[in-house]
């Protein structure tokens, strides 16, 4: 028995729209994909500035906010998979912005 391989092209990031509760993102194919922001736990807790402060990466096939040190692939939004950070790694983060700075 023969198996073939079928490739898939990824389309890239054309937009994205943060809203209270979703993460939408427009492909190049013409589809948009919105998932519940929640799957990003950083994104939701970022203020508007910080959810508009992002760049493409990846020639387009990823998303990343520096100030939030957050990456969103295509293919993860595509297979859909939320943020694999761990809730220590998250509660770390979460309390370094509750911080003061450094003197």
């Amino acid at each position: 028995m023969l198996t073939s391989m079928i490739e898939i092209e990824l389309p890239t990031t054309e937009n994205i729209t943060i809203t209270e509760d979703t993460l939408t993102v427009d492909l190049s194919d013409g589809r948009t994909i919105s998932v519940p922001l929640a799957w990003y736990p950083r994104l939701s807790y970022a203020s508007p500035s910080e959810q508009n402060n992002w760049r493409l990466t990846g020639k387009g096939y990823g998303i990343h906010w520096e100030d939030l040190d957050e990456d969103v692939s295509v293919e993860g939004l595509l297979a859909g998979r939320p943020s694999g950070e761990s809730q220590t790694s998250f509660r770390n983060w979460l309390a370094s912005r509750n911080s003061p700075p450094a003197a």
